[in-house]
């Protein structure tokens, strides 16, 4: 089967094609087209994403990106049947508060033939709502016109399912032990969760104020630096670590490291540095400084909630994924502490490109789901955007 997938959540403009072969776990996935379109250079100068903003720039691009992904698969082929009058008025009430997007919608499906795709997959949540809208409601107009059922996607699963998938090899999802924890450390979200079998979760774990992406680009901006923040840190940190730089003169604090539960904390630790900075102006020595420590701090919490939840529920497998996972400094510091602690535990972080938002992941957790796609008509009266949706 070929799944056309959505991606829309924050400020990635993403659609996938991709060809699957066999059942969910063990079927091979060749991505046929994909398509990225990142909002990063737009959002840049505000120091974070703007979700109306961001819901404009995915109107101006949806279209685009579906047509690279079709080409680069080969499907798209032109043709000169218009929509009938009554599907044009479903998608221009579909899509009443978006003029723009009808517009370029219908503009596509009335020179465009219906591809060989047999199921969309679309991120309905968690996400900036407005964001979300775009790809929710692209997809059902799709559907619609196209008769192709449609199946909302969780994007956490998604980056689940992303961290195992091994793109240049055998194009499957790796083989995994159970009971896994999953680590999801992103801009907007850090949670741990518990999975005692495939599509079988359980939230044990969550950040209760800020997320630690977040965290990483508010003390990026503190410290002057440009957005995103994370890599920004990241290279000052790795140039204080070769010059051996000595401790930042202020002790930042270790956030619920002993709270006794599985949640996080990361507000107060970007208010601590904060107070560090003021009145100050750093020098580029106690700026690298300060960064090392900062992201050691990060590390720590991170490792050593994750190694709680693996200690009390005898995980067998350790999945790292979301945009934060892409930081190497983490990376080495997971390896490390687990080799040594847990020399069997099978670890994976996802290849690049599969890290931060993309639909390679939606089209995989959409295949995952497919027993509870939705009918055209039911996608479009029961498929929201859910800014809080949560992963079961």
């Amino acid at each position: 089967m070929k799944i056309l997938s959505i991606e829309t959540s924050c400020d990635e403009t993403a659609v996938s094609v991709v060809e699957v072969v066999g059942n969910f776990p063990d079927a091979t996935y060749t991505v046929l087209g994909n398509a990225l379109w990142s909002q990063i250079d737009i959002h840049a100068q505000y120091g974070g994403v703007f979700p109306m903003m961001a819901k404009r720039e995915h109107i101006k691009t949806i279209i685009p990106m579906l047509e690279k992904a079709l080409t680069d698969a080969e499907m798209l082929e032109h043709t000169d049947t218009a929509c009938s009058l009554e599907q044009e008025a479903h998608i221009r009430e579909l899509l009443a508060r978006d003029h723009e997007l009808a517009d370029t919608m219908l503009a596509f499906l009335q020179q465009t033939e219906r591809p060989g795709i047999d199921l969309i997959a679309v991120t309905s949540g968690p996400g900036l709502e407005p964001a979300l809208w775009v790809g929710v409601n692209t997809a059902k107009a799709l559907a619609t016109v196209w008769n192709i059922p449609v199946v909302p996607v969780n994007h956490m699963e998604g980056h689940i399912l992303a961290s195992i998938f091994d793109i240049d090899r055998d194009e499957q999802l790796s083989s995994i032990s159970f009971p896994t924890i999953a680590l999801l450390i992103s801009g907007g979200h850090t949670e741990l969760i518990l999975m005692r079998d495939w599509g079988v979760y359980e939230k044990i774990g969550e950040t209760r104020d800020d997320a630690v992406g977040e965290c990483f680009d508010k003390v990026a901006r503190l410290m002057g630096l440009p957005y995103p923040g994370g890599p920004e840190i990241s290279k000052l940190a790795a140039k204080a670590r070769l010059k051996n730089l000595p401790p930042y003169k202020a002790d930042l604090p270790r956030p619920m490291l002993h709270s006794g539960d599985l949640d996080f904390s990361f507000s107060g630790l970007k208010t601590a540095v904060r107070y560090a900075l003021e009145g100050v102006t750093l020098s580029d020595t106690e700026r690298m400084a300060l960064a090392r420590d900062f992201e050691d701090v990060v590390a720590e919490v991170l490792v050593k909630k994750t190694a709680t939840a693996i200690e009390h529920h005898n995980a067998q497998t350790l999945i790292i994924g979301g945009g934060v996972s892409a930081n190497q400094y983490l990376r080495y510091q997971f390896h490390t502490h687990f080799d040594e602690t847990h020399p069997d535990l099978a670890i994976y972080f996802p290849m690049p490109g599969l890290s931060t938002d993309n639909s390679v992941m939606i089209a995989l957790s959409g295949h995952a789901k497919m027993h509870a796609a939705l009918t055209p008509s039911a996608a479009t009266a029961l498929i929201k955007a859910d800014g809080k949706k949560t992963l079961s």
